[in-house]
């Protein structure tokens, strides 16, 4: 076993989060803290996927960190490497590589009482010490090994994976199965088809997927983009534009929602018909590629090629169900083997909203609090999306009721700072933990139940029986944050520690801090 090593603060992933919040508390003039992650490099999920035709589908503009604004994307939608590399130069810039250390996974975080402090066990066999946790692991925790079809691992020939894609085995004259239609097998149906012999799209449900209005970035625009304001009023904008649509989702009246939402639904599948038409040369493919279900019952995908790629003669659209996969191909309901070289396993990530992503035992807080147990018995639910009560010293940066419609910077940018800011006062008030009451964090998930309504009754109503990860195994739909952008993002730069219990260092009284200066907490960008 090696020395145990001790640190200020322990960032748990060096994706998208991790570098948001390691670059927050270097501004704050936090030095002391160690970055872990299983990979070797930064980026995260653009370090881990890199599968053909792989990119962004949000303006470049709207994907990138408020302190570290790139004017040099080489298209609107930004290509996936090119992603990767910005997160690294990012990482790079603030000197994020000193703090990394790579090729470590967390399997247990523990608090010790006594100590006061977290006790992460590494799979290497090694602990960190750490006063503070921020736990940044992301959204889309991991592909799904198993795609749930009886004699996936029968399959004789080339097996590819979205986050684990093999450059080496040439697809060329193959003939090759996608499983399933969401936001990966739309990016890589299109970019594999025009290298195999034969190429099948097993669908299970039908994708919307909409025009994407890409385009490149040439010097002229790229020029204007790095004019001074120019990005942060494009960001703005968008912003602006998800305010409004939230507004509309969690605000209107209950009645007038439940009247609306079903017209709304009727009027986007009828101008998607329309539009299927004018793209769709076959009329069977047609059919089964137009959706049954609302617009926003699963994600909407964005792309000018992947409904076009039915147009060729060497792709097939398989809407039938799957029976099994044998040695040899893939067996549908009806009997038919379709024999293939090579099978891409696009059938979808478990998410940071699943109950079932919190295993017991993975974090043990106060007093034998296990989240694993609780988020399996009492449903999701966190303080702003990041604090849980029993945890002390404890955030996660993608956590229930997280997601606020823009870019994942925009964000992980409001866990991030409230972490960072919460961090900030309590060495400010030379506090030993930190942790959120529970009257405080019960008062926010009243609150998000009663915004989440309309949310609720769209998914669970007027798109009753859809299987979308917008819907957890609890019924509920904790990916969504049904609040103001503009209020998260005030809230968490200027915190309200009324919300925690700070202990001092002596631990001979626990005092709650009713507010902090906002100099103090605001964290330029």
């Amino acid at each position: 076993m090696a020395t145990p090593n001790r640190h200020l603060v322990a960032v748990i992933g060096a994706g998208p989060g991790g570098i948001c919040a390691s670059v927050l508390l270097k501004k704050r003039g936090i030095d002391d803290f160690v970055i872990i992650d299983q990979g070797d490099d930064f980026g995260g999920s653009w370090r881990d996927n890199h599968y053909p035709g792989l990119g962004v589908d949000v303006p470049g503009f709207t994907y990138q960190y408020s302190f570290a604004r790139n004017p040099d994307w080489t298209r609107m939608f930004p290509t996936g490497p090119e992603v990767h590399r910005y997160h690294c130069d990012v990482a790079q810039r603030f000197g994020l590589n000193a703090h990394a250390r790579w090729g470590r996974r967390v399997v247990r975080e523990e608090w010790d009482d006594a100590a006061q402090t977290w006790v992460l066990h590494l799979d290497t066999g090694e602990t960190v010490h750490a006063k503070y946790v921020i736990s940044a692991i992301g959204a889309y925790l991991r592909a799904k090994d198993d795609p749930g079809i009886p004699g996936y691992s029968d399959f004789a020939g080339h097996v590819l994976r979205p986050n684990a894609w093999d450059h080496d085995y040439s697809l060329d004259g193959k003939r090759v199965g996608v499983i399933g239609t969401g936001a990966s097998s739309v990016q890589i149906t299109p970019a594999i088809a025009p290298l195999v012999d034969h190429l099948d799209v097993y669908q299970r449900t039908p994708v919307w997927a909409l025009p994407k209005p890409d385009f490149a970035m040439n010097w002229f625009l790229r020029t204007g983009m790095a004019l001074p304001g120019v990005g942060p009023l494009l960001s703005a904008i968008a912003n602006i534009v998800v305010e409004i649509g939230l507004r509309i989702v969690y605000q209107t009246p209950r009645p007038i929602f439940r009247f609306g939402a079903p017209i709304f639904d009727r009027v986007a599948r009828a101008v998607y018909r329309r539009y299927l038409r004018a793209t769709v040369h076959s009329d069977a493919a047609r059919t089964a590629l137009m959706p049954d279900y609302g617009l926003l019952g699963k994600r909407p995908t964005l792309s000018n090629r992947f409904l076009q790629a039915f147009n060729r003669s060497n792709v097939g659209l398989i809407d039938t169900p799957i029976d099994k996969i044998v040695a040899n191909g893939v067996v549908t309901a009806d009997g038919t083997l379709r024999e293939y070289d090579a099978l891409v396993m696009a059938t979808g990530y478990h998410l940071f909203s699943d109950p079932e992503s919190y295993v017991e035992g993975a974090v043990v807080g106060r007093d034998g609090f296990d989240l694993g147990v609780f988020y399996n018995t009492e449903r999701l639910q966190a303080y702003q999306s990041v604090a849980v009560p029993k945890l002390p010293n404890r955030w996660m940066l993608v956590g229930p009721y997280s997601w606020i419609g823009t870019g994942w910077h925009e964000l992980v940018e409001i866990s991030s700072t409230h972490a960072v800011n919460v961090i900030a006062a309590t060495e400010a008030q030379g506090g030993q933990s930190v942790e959120v009451t529970a009257e405080a964090h019960d008062d926010y998930h009243r609150m998000i139940r009663r915004n989440d309504e309309n949310i609720d009754y769209y998914f669970t109503t007027v798109n009753a029986g859809l299987r979308t990860y917008y819907v957890n195994s609890a019924g509920d739909m904790p990916y969504i944050r049904p609040t103001s952008l503009f209020g998260a993002r005030r809230q968490s730069r200027n915190v309200d520690m009324s919300a925690y219990r700070i202990t001092r260092s002596d631990r001979s009284s626990a005092a709650a801090v009713d507010s902090v200066d906002r100099d103090n907490t605001e964290v330029s960008a």
